[in-house]
């Protein structure tokens, strides 16, 4: 697992990074974040890779897949959740998950019985997903315990193994899966969020689906930005 300490260093970077492009998603939050979510911190580990943790729950997510089906309307985001509250566990919903789309539309979480019926479009993305190497493997150092979401049966062949509707988090595991959307007119360019609604707070996980040239932008002022944070080491 990736260390913690390293994630928070680079936070504020992020943000910094990332103000233009997530304002507005930002302002949106604002309207109705409890406590926790007023502390959330938001940051990139890639062009497509997102880090959000608030005093509840932390929540990576790796959405190339999506970024590259424009028009398309099934999202795939690769997603990894944990807790940061050291005590207790907390059970995950397939209703708990939700992505909000750039006009304010909120997407449940596919179902099974959904993803079989489209599984021939689900089979296409996962296909490419597997040829991207981002990672969703960031967690913080006291999760250090592999677990699978598993809300959905392998695709391909989905009588292979089960899927569930639920999972149990707590600070030890370092829970990673796959998530579909149904996304009705298809992809388009602009801010979505991931949000995941724990007992007291919800993680947004902002993502900005982006053409070539903001995609190049992007990549540019973000690695610029870590360089500045190296030399002032």
């Amino acid at each position: 697992m990736k260390n913690e300490n390293a994630i928070r260093s680079w936070v504020v970077v992020a943000l910094a990074v990332c103000v233009v492009g997530f304002a507005a998603v930002a302002a949106a939050a604002a309207e109705d974040e409890t406590a926790a979510q007023a502390k959330e911190q938001i940051g990139v580990e890639g062009t497509f890779i997102r880090v959000a943790e608030n005093d509840e729950g932390w929540v990576t997510v790796a959405y190339r897949t999506a970024n590259e089906a424009v028009g398309e309307e099934y999202a795939l985001i690769r997603v990894g959740m944990t807790l940061t509250e050291t005590k207790g566990t907390q059970t995950i919903t397939r209703d708990d998950i939700k992505l909000v789309t750039p006009d304010g539309k909120v997407l449940p979480l596919m179902t099974q019985e959904e993803a079989e019926k489209a599984s021939g479009q689900l089979a296409m993305l996962t296909k490419r997903a597997a040829m991207d190497t981002d990672s969703v493997n960031y967690f913080p150092n006291t999760a250090n315990r592999p677990c699978e979401l598993r809300f959905f049966a392998a695709i391909a062949a989905p009588r292979a193994s089960m899927a569930y509707d639920q999972v149990e988090l707590a600070s030890q595991t370092a829970c990673v899966g796959v998530l579909y959307f149904h996304v009705p007119g298809g992809i388009q360019y602009g801010n979505y969020n991931l949000d995941v609604h724990f007992e007291n707070s919800i993680v947004k996980v902002p993502m900005e689906i982006m053409n070539k040239d903001r995609e190049k932008e992007f990549t540019e002022q973000w690695k610029e930005a870590l360089k500045e944070q190296r030399h002032k080491k």
